[in-house]
């Protein structure tokens, strides 16, 4: 890195002292690129960052169908079909028509088939329809009219139907005596004897 010829001149000192500016501005621009590696590692990171969800407010009614990849929170009411990634339906919201989403969280009002990987009625929550799940929890107190039937594939309208034909049988099993007290069971089995 020295060479004698420097050294030896009456200016290898300032020569020195530009040699260490030097070093120091070759370290630099080594930790630099490092630098502005990281920081774009960084800033990458921030558009990959998930983005907030669409949100439709109390004061809001749309008629039609809404479709996104994205998440949506509905305060609001719509009429019509809602599919999405993730939807919570908020407490003051109401919602008719069809929701299919891989998560849905409702505390608010549903009439319609809710179909989802994970579905979630929370305390608050009414649906009056028909719910099509991998994974279901319903708290306590929350108000639901219709069928649950669980699904390995929900979001697909003939892998669930299919699906629920070999489950059906042995999921009424241990609730037979309920059709039984109802009804219609006796009918069947009086034909069939």
């Amino acid at each position: 890195m020295f060479s004698k010829s420097k050294i030896n001149e009456p200016g290898p000192k300032s020569s020195g002292a530009e040699q260490g500016a030097a070093d120091t501005a070759r370290s630099d621009q080594k930790s630099s690129p490092n630098a502005g590696a990281s920081m774009s590692t960084s800033s990458s990171s921030s558009p990959k960052s998930k983005p907030a969800p669409s949100v439709l407010s109390s004061d809001l009614t749309i008629t039609g169908n809404l479709r996104t990849t994205g998440d949506i929170q509905v305060e609001g009411t719509v009429q019509g079909d809602i599919r999405a990634h993730l939807l919570t339906v908020g407490e003051s919201a109401n919602i008719e028509g069809e929701i299919v989403a891989d998560d849905v969280v409702v505390t608010g009002r549903v009439v319609g088939k809710v179909r989802g990987l994970k579905v979630r009625l929370t305390s608050t929550a009414r649906v009056e329809g028909d719910i099509i799940h991998k994974t279901i929890a319903i708290e306590s107190g929350a108000h639901f009219e219709g069928s649950v039937q669980r699904a390995e594939d929900p979001l697909s309208t003939g892998a669930s139907a299919g699906g629920m034909a070999p489950r059906a049988p042995a999921a009424p099993a241990p609730s037979v005596p309920r059709p039984a007290a109802a009804g219609p069971t006796p009918a069947g089995e009086m034909k069939s004897s």
